[in-house]
């Protein structure tokens, strides 16, 4: 019998740390995604690690121990290997490997270990690994995560031994020459029980894979793939990071960097966790957790009153919510050309029916470099609305020929929408016209 895909390997895995968590009483609790997250990506830091001081030195990959036999080097020898790691590897110790902390799982107070283990690797590679907030604050790698557990030392001390057994079954190492369609189907099925905040608004964190591969073909066309350089590819909703991540593919990783603000404290984690996953670590600086709209963070570094002009955007804002606290903040002479076709109002009922993307629309153009192009995911009453802030946007489109298109998207396609959704396409002028 054939072993065990790699995919399903780590399906196994994931399944195996989601039933650890359900039986410590962590099921669906606020913190489970935390603590699935945060371990998955300890996962594959470790293993990354390993691959590619292995790569480096192939007799390492041949030892029966190779922790071992990297500690028994030179010690010069072992710092030219750890200089040679690329930037996007993370720094770790010998004794801040899953393997090693497996065999030392008997001893007591071993939460409290994985803990402090954690807070050190997340000390180590803050300047590639933290992401920010739009006050300045980094936001850590990792938690104390065996805190989420209720009860004695023992019992964290049991939660984290169950975790490390599911950890300890296989290895990533040769995952890393996977290709993206294998990550993009490994995220969803991460993420997949965690759709369940607000109502079950899951579009907050991932846009369908297939609608994300559809914007990125009509933004990146095939016989401009593999010539594009440099390019700064932007989302001012980002959530999980779909969109971005099938864009980016697009282009190449290596040939452009990836930008991107979210209020979401879990959106941006999981976006952390996407951007590691697709060989895009470099960005991760350029994460933001934080309001796009009432305080926008990425601004022209030449001009920091004006906002950063981007390549590429992709969008799937959110349609509607309450914004009526900072609505009257947006009303002022610095947002007057941004939120150039107005504000929408607050009406006296339903205050969480306020038509948000509308501003997420204008930041858009706003942030669009001239010779840019942009997808974004609109609801079919922008396209049919005859007055108002909708339509003045639509003007604005049209007589500065920045509209290529509408592509019609199927009826149910987003988890948050029952009517068809279309995605209007737009270019700053000079840029090709797609449809």
């Amino acid at each position: 019998m054939n072993p065990p895909s790699y995919q399903q390997q780590t399906r196994d895995l994931i399944d195996g740390l989601k039933a650890v968590c359900a039986s410590n009483g962590l099921g669906n609790d606020g913190n489970e995604y935390k603590i699935i997250v945060q371990t998955f990506l300890y996962k594959l830091l470790c293993d990354k690690f390993a691959h590619e001081i292995k790569r480096l030195d192939p007799k390492l990959a041949q030892a029966d121990d190779w922790i071992a036999a990297w500690q028994k080097l030179p010690k010069g020898k072992r710092r030219d290997l750890e200089d040679a790691l690329p930037a996007e590897t993370p720094i770790l110790t010998a004794e801040q490997l899953i393997p090693s902390l497996f065999n030392r799982q008997a001893e007591p107070g071993f939460a409290r270990l994985w803990d402090d283990t954690l807070i050190a690797i997340a000390a180590a590679n803050s300047d590639i690994f933290a992401i920010k907030t739009d006050d300045g604050e980094k936001v850590p790698l990792f938690d104390r995560l065996s805190e989420y557990v209720t009860g004695s030392a023992d019992k964290r001390d049991g939660f984290v031994r169950a975790l490390f057994n599911k950890l300890a079954a296989f290895s990533f190492e040769r995952l890393f020459a996977q290709k993206y369609d294998f990550y993009a189907a490994l995220f969803e099925y991460l993420i997949k029980d965690y759709n369940k905040d607000n109502g079950g608004k899951y579009a907050e964190y991932y846009t369908p894979h297939a609608v994300a591969t559809i914007m990125a073909d009509i933004l990146v066309p095939a016989d401009q793939r593999g010539k594009i350089r440099n390019a700064a590819c932007y989302d001012p909703a980002s959530g999980s990071g779909t969109l971005l991540m099938a864009l980016a593919h697009a282009i190449g990783e290596k040939h452009c960097s990836i930008w991107s603000q979210d209020i979401s404290q879990k959106s941006s984690s999981l976006l952390r966790l996407n951007l590691v996953l697709n060989k895009l670590v470099h960005s991760i600086p350029n994460i933001t957790q934080g309001n796009t709209i009432a305080h926008p963070v990425h601004r022209d570094p030449r001009s920091p009153s004006k906002l950063r002009q981007f390549d590429y955007i992709v969008s799937n804002p959110p349609f509607k919510m309450d914004f009526s606290d900072f609505r009257d903040a947006l009303d002022s002479d610095a947002n007057a050309s941004r939120f150039f076709a107005g504000i929408p109002k607050v009406p006296a009922k339903a205050k969480d029916k306020m038509a948000i993307y509308l501003l997420f629309i204008q930041h858009i153009m706003a942030s669009l470099k001239r010779g840019g192009k942009a997808a974004v995911v609109v609801p079919t009453g922008f396209i049919t609305a005859a007055s108002g802030i909708e339509l003045r946007i639509r003007q604005k489109l049209v007589d500065e020929k920045m509209i290529a298109g509408v592509v019609s998207m199927p009826s149910n396609i987003f988890a948050t929408t029952a009517p068809t959704s279309p995605s209007c396409s737009s270019t700053r002028p000079a840029a090709t016209t797609w449809c």
